[in-house]
């Protein structure tokens, strides 16, 4: 049995995990950018600006988290791990962008 030792001598294989981050924090900007697509329709034809101008604002502090995220994931074999408020910004963003979106079609 491998001494702790030994396990952090290892170089780490992270395999396609980077990748599959990377992906998924394009599918979260690709879903958000859906949002404010249909928030931007949904203004024109009801003129709800407001809603419309707020699904913006929080699709654009997703979009800055992500392309944080995945710039950290490029940089080296080794990122390191999401920060709590970069986390807690994004989860609340996009959650906060759901109910705007939900907000605008009801």
């Amino acid at each position: 049995m491998p001494t702790g030792d030994a396990r952090s001598a290892r170089p780490r294989d992270p395999g396609l995990q980077p990748e599959r981050t990377r992906l998924a924090w394009r599918r979260t900007t690709l879903s958000g950018t859906v949002v404010v697509v249909l928030a931007a329709k949904s203004a024109l034809h009801h003129g709800a600006a407001v809603p419309a101008v707020l699904c913006c604002a929080l699709w654009s502090a997703v979009l800055g988290a992500a392309h944080g995220r995945v710039r950290v994931l490029a940089s080296a074999p080794e990122p390191r791990p999401l920060t709590v408020p970069r986390a807690l910004t994004a989860a609340l963003c996009t959650a906060a962008l759901a109910v705007c979106g939900a907000f605008l079609v009801v």
